[in-house]
């Protein structure tokens, strides 16, 4: 990528250089005409004006092939061909249009004007290639370092995915509540909270050696942390799963539902008042969707604000597409691409 990325840079600051190696081969023919209309058509008299409208014409190539590849350079983005063939058209037309004016207007005018036409055709050929081809160029070179930026980004990602989702509140409020559960010396719920809890510490720490996961697996850890999260809340929060069975082979990111499911705890009240319920489906489309009622707590919880962010990144990297968020202010849902 670095090599490329060079190569782009030398081209863009060496315009004017490759626009004067394209004029001397545009004039290729008039470098003979100098020679032999010296020699046998022109007075001696006409050699000076001869001479100099011969560097005219030579200059105004230069300066016609420079502007529409600094144009095209700074402004044709589209992998397009024809985009470039036809854009490049119209500013050759007006560059023959200006030539021809000047001609005009101090009486000089070329022997050949099949010629001359023919070689404002070979400008704009000739300057529509190279410029396609630095485009492309380009584009690969975008392309490479975006590739780049999401695997550093996805590595980042699943580091933060590791180290925030285990983080002590979490961590504490499961203490607690198995201290709950002793002090009501209730074995049994006590041994499927801990049977619980573990599953999901154990699916954390395993997602560090997995990027995507069947959706069946991300939602029987959502039925375990359902129930550790419920010894807290008990009946205020409730978590609705809704997706056929024979959908729940599709593929997504490890531990994409668990920041969602923290987000709702999180940043809403959850009370008799305000009972959360978290729905978990499939839309029409065939994306997979977390949404919950939004009760903004008093005074907003203290967040790095990246959760979502390492969410969409991983994403992009491992399916090619984007979460969607949206938020109406009743209700706050994210929508998942699936893959296969």
């Amino acid at each position: 990528m670095g090599v490329l990325d060079k190569d782009i840079r030398v081209v863009k600051e060496k315009t004017w250089l490759i626009s004067l190696l394209l004029a001397f081969f545009v004039a290729y023919p008039n470098n003979a005409w100098l020679v032999c209309d010296l020699e046998w058509f022109v007075k001696p008299e006409d050699v000076g004006a001869y001479v100099a409208f011969y560097f005219f014409r030579f200059g105004f190539f230069w300066l016609l092939i420079w502007l529409i590849l600094r144009y095209d350079f700074k402004k044709m983005t589209s992998i397009i061909f024809a985009k470039h063939l036809w854009k490049n058209l119209l500013l050759t037309l007006i560059g023959f249009a200006v030539y021809e004016a000047i001609t005009f207007a101090f009486k000089q005018f070329d022997h050949f004007l099949s010629i001359l036409f023919f070689q404002f055709i070979v400008i704009w050929l000739v300057t529509t290639f190279v410029s396609y081809i630095y485009v492309l160029f380009e584009n690969q070179v975008k392309k490479e370092k975006e590739i780049e930026r999401l695997q550093i980004e996805n590595l980042e990602s699943r580091c933060n995915a590791l180290t925030n989702q285990i983080n002590p509140h979490f961590f504490f409020n499961s203490l607690n509540g198995i201290s709950s559960l002793v002090r009501k010396k209730n074995d049994e719920n006590t041994l499927k909270y801990i049977s619980e809890l573990s599953d999901i510490f154990r699916y954390i720490l395993l997602s560090e050696n997995r990027s995507l996961v069947k959706l069946d697996d991300e939602l029987k850890f959502v039925e375990a942390f359902s129930h550790v999260m419920q010894v807290r809340y008990g009946s205020k929060l409730n978590i609705k799963v809704d997706v056929p069975e024979n959908k729940r082979f599709m593929q997504l990111p490890v531990l994409s539902l668990l920041p969602l499911l923290e987000n709702a705890t999180t940043h809403n009240m959850i009370d008799s008042e305000h009972v959360m319920n978290i729905n978990i489906r499939l839309d029409d489309n065939g994306m997979l969707t977390v949404s919950n009622p939004i009760y903004p707590k008093l005074a907003p919880p203290v967040t790095n604000g990246t959760g979502l962010k390492n969410l969409d990144a991983r994403f992009e990297m491992m399916l090619g597409r984007n979460i969607v968020v949206t938020n109406d202010g009743i209700t706050y849902m994210v929508s998942m691409p699936l893959g296969n």
